[in-house]
């Protein structure tokens, strides 16, 4: 399964028969595994990874440090489950170190994310302390390289 799971980590578009050559299994086989893979929750879905800034140069994306204080009963779970229903959250994340949790965030600018932080963030009472950094450029997400191959020629004379 492990092979399997790194396949498609790699290439979700591939199909069964390819899948089944490359891991030396039939197709039916591969289509158990995978169904197995996602019955179990390993598999949470498939997704395309794209270059936001090829598609849409004006977008932003943040992430965003949060100081929370846990809940009685439930601890960090029922806030970063709150957090995760906003549609600009593309991912929550639990954190060791000095902030509790790690939100990463897109928006259409910096003010539409600075917005959903001081209306929607900062106004849940759990929350103290909000940190935001925004992204200038990504090179690589999920183990893709991303970014076109521009050169950067500041500093080069």
């Amino acid at each position: 399964m492990d092979k399997l799971i790194e396949l498609l980590k790699t290439n979700a578009r591939l199909s069964n028969s390819e899948l089944a050559v490359m891991l030396a299994k039939t197709e039916q086989e591969v289509a158990q595994d995978i169904q197995k893979l996602e019955d179990e929750g390993i598999i949470k879905g498939y997704t395309a990874i794209v270059d936001e800034s090829a598609y849409d140069p004006n977008s932003v994306f943040a992430l965003i440090e949060l100081k929370v204080t846990p809940q009685s009963q439930s601890g960090f779970d029922e806030i970063a489950r709150q957090i995760s229903e906003y549609e600009q959250v593309e991912a929550v994340r639990l954190m060791s170190g000095t902030y509790d949790i790690i939100v990463e965030v897109t928006g259409k600018n910096i003010r539409d994310i600075s917005m959903f932080v001081s209306q929607r963030l900062a106004a849940i009472d759990a929350v103290q302390e909000t940190t935001t950094h925004f992204g200038l450029r990504v090179y690589k997400d999920n183990g893709i390289i991303i970014g076109s191959e521009e050169n950067d020629e500041r500093g080069m004379f």
